[in-house]
């Protein structure tokens, strides 16, 4: 408790001191260091703290001492600070490398499918000019200068003496429309020359090429009308005038196309009856797709014994301008009607001549029950 006295004494003493000299008049006041009055706050609340413990002790039992701690000072502590600042920030923010990485080379061979093998080709580069070569002999084929003891220019690989069998330099048409952007063939991958036969057999090719697209070109509309025709519905066409060169008596022509198949038109001559005609007239043009004959006196097969049959009929057809055009239609020794194609245009005039016939005797005569005529429908469905 005494040294607590003492202390305080000592800081007030050290606070202020009064002038023994001048009574009566404030002390003068000393200069003050801040310094000191931090100092002097310090050993203040030290002393209180001691002050405040020694009351305690008085009351308590005394405890082992501790030795104190040593304050550390402040420059410290704000470098330790600093120190664990630096350290979460390093952690926070990402730094770069100092040095950039380098990726691994790019590979030399391409990647292949497993098992298949593809070597990298060597690349063909043009030969320079020689440095050695300068005033040296020209070549005749490129006229690049090359050293005297060459026998093969170092540019065009061509020959450098010109012999009777060597190959001529090649026409200045042929230089000029050639083609330089084509890449020149590896070795072992150059087509094979063409002489003699192989040359002829290309223009022989060349020829057949050429005259298929004129026909095709020529033939063009005919082809057109011809699909035109295969895909088109089929109507019955009817003609306006009908004559026989002779017909027997009660059968006239106009019985082979009354569309009734159980009447007939005979000409009344017996065998074969060749040159006999039965024609028909259109009032106008007409295209004819296709066409209907029913030989005999009837469609019943036990009547086909009767008559004589057509065998083959000549079909001569007159077209509006006046062409002429002979369509030969071979029957079958059948009964009912018998279809054949009879694709024609601009018909006029159809004339059907007997040539031969199936069963012909002197006794019977050839019969034909009907004929039909059918050409493209107009109509849209």
């Amino acid at each position: 408790m005494s040294g607590a006295g003492d202390d305080t004494d000592g800081a007030a003493s050290a606070v202020a001191v009064p002038s023994a000299d001048a009574p009566g008049r404030a002390p003068a006041a000393a200069p003050r260091d801040h310094r000191d009055d931090r100092n002097a706050g310090d050993d203040r609340d030290d002393r209180d703290d001691q002050a405040q413990v020694t009351d305690v002790e008085d009351d308590t039992e005394p405890l082992p001492a501790v030795p104190p701690a040593t304050a550390e000072p402040p420059r410290a502590r704000r470098s330790a600070g600093t120190d664990a600042a630096e350290r979460a920030r390093s952690l926070l923010v990402p730094v770069a490398d100092s040095e950039p990485r380098e990726g691994p080379d790019d590979p030399e061979v391409a990647p292949v499918l497993p098992g298949r093998t593809a070597p990298r080709r060597p690349q063909v580069r043009a030969v320079g000019p020689q440095a050695d070569a300068e005033g040296g002999v020209p070549c005749p084929w490129c006229s690049t200068p090359n050293r005297p003891e060459r026998h093969f220019c170092a540019r065009c690989a061509m020959s450098m003496s010109r012999r009777e069998d060597a190959p001529q330099r090649l026409p200045w048409w042929r230089r000029v429309f050639a083609d330089r952007t084509a890449d020149s063939a590896w070795a072992g991958e150059r087509p094979r020359l063409r002489r003699g036969v192989g040359r002829l057999w290309n223009w022989v090719v060349g020829a057949v090429v050429i005259g298929l697209v004129v026909a095709l070109v020529m033939n063009l509309g005919t082809m057109v009308q011809a699909a035109r025709d295969h895909f088109a519905k089929r109507a019955p066409v009817g003609p306006s005038a009908v004559k026989a060169s002779r017909s027997y008596t009660g059968h006239g022509a106009g019985l082979a196309f009354d569309k009734l198949n159980n009447t007939w038109w005979g000409p009344g001559i017996a065998q074969a009856a060749e040159g006999e005609w039965l024609e028909v007239t259109f009032d106008q043009p007409t295209r004819l797709l296709d066409l209907v004959i029913t030989p005999g006196t009837s469609t019943r097969a036990d009547q086909l014994s009767e008559s004589a049959l057509p065998r083959r009929v000549d079909a001569q057809i007159t077209l509006a301008d006046g062409e002429k055009i002979t369509r030969t239609l071979t029957l079958d020794q059948s009964a009912g009607g018998q279809r054949r194609s009879f694709r024609v245009g601009e018909v006029t005039t159809v004339r059907f001549v007997l040539r031969s016939a199936y069963d012909a005797g002197p006794e019977k005569q050839v019969a034909i029950a009907e004929i039909e005529f059918f050409g493209p429908s107009h109509t849209n469905s």
